[in-house]
């Protein structure tokens, strides 16, 4: 097993809350290490918005690996990568990806159990989707590589029917078919989030939205980790729009000095 892995995992299963900020260069990488953040991760829409794309693997994944690579390189604790919905129409397309990922050095993974078509995104039917979870783990047991492997389930991002059901019946399937920890973007109460904890025993990741209870109150429901997602990308593209704004009306280069 690899160190980043071995030492990715274990912080999921320290009893602490895991706050992992969302890189999208190689400097904002670094830029979070050095404030001490023990894991980093990608947020694929904040790295396709500063290459120019649109989220939803309209980033060659090709562009991806580069910026990947280049924040390996100036990395030393754990990162996780956003994978989306593994850029590739098979399970063995998907895992080819992830087995160069992993061969990187990458620790960690996201996939979703939604997709993308004609109209809009939908969820996949959870059974199909867990096999697919069940392949990568196998394939990367074959390979002898390690990779935590979190499932981004997508019920209340989508606000499903009946989805704090539904929520409950995938991430029993998930969990049954070698899932390392569960991620669900969106979920916000504590209600919804105590009810989801309760029905798995795997690290919950969650993400930053309005309305989520603070650091103390995620940690006292038993969250494991919690994402910043786009959002820091996002606030620090308009505060660079701000500034460069001010300057033409302080009629100098005094608001970015």
């Amino acid at each position: 097993m690899s160190s980043n892995f071995q030492q990715f995992k274990a912080l999921h299963q320290s009893g602490q809350l895991l706050i992992i900020p969302n890189a999208w260069d190689a400097k904002s990488a670094a830029g979070f290490q050095q404030a001490n953040f023990p894991a980093v991760a990608t947020s694929s829409a904040a790295v396709a918005g500063a290459l120019g794309y649109e989220d939803g693997e309209k980033m060659p994944f090709s562009d991806y690996m580069f910026v990947i690579q280049r924040m390996l390189a100036v990395l030393q604790v754990p990162l996780s990568v956003d994978i989306e919905m593994g850029y590739g129409s098979t399970n063995e397309a998907i895992f080819n990806n992830i087995r160069q990922l992993a061969q990187l050095g990458v620790a960690g993974i996201n996939i979703e159990d939604s997709t993308i078509g004609p109209n809009g995104r939908v969820l996949k039917d959870a059974r199909v989707f867990a096999q697919t979870i069940a392949y990568i783990k196998q394939q990367l047991q074959e390979a002898h590589l390690s990779l935590f492997v979190n499932v981004r389930c997508d019920t209340f991002l989508l606000n499903v029917t009946d989805k704090q059901s539904e929520t409950i019946d995938r991430l029993k399937i998930y969990e049954s078919n070698g899932a390392d920890g569960i991620f669900l973007p969106c979920i916000s109460t504590p209600a919804d989030i105590a009810v989801a904890i309760s029905n798995t025993s795997l690290p919950l990741n969650v993400m930053c939205i309005p309305g989520l209870p603070d650091f103390n109150a995620l940690r006292q429901l038993g969250v494991s980790r919690a994402s910043m997602g786009p959002f820091l990308f996002s606030k620090a593209y308009e505060q660079a729009a701000t500034l460069s704004r001010e300057t033409l009306t302080a009629n100098s280069f005094s608001p970015i000095l």
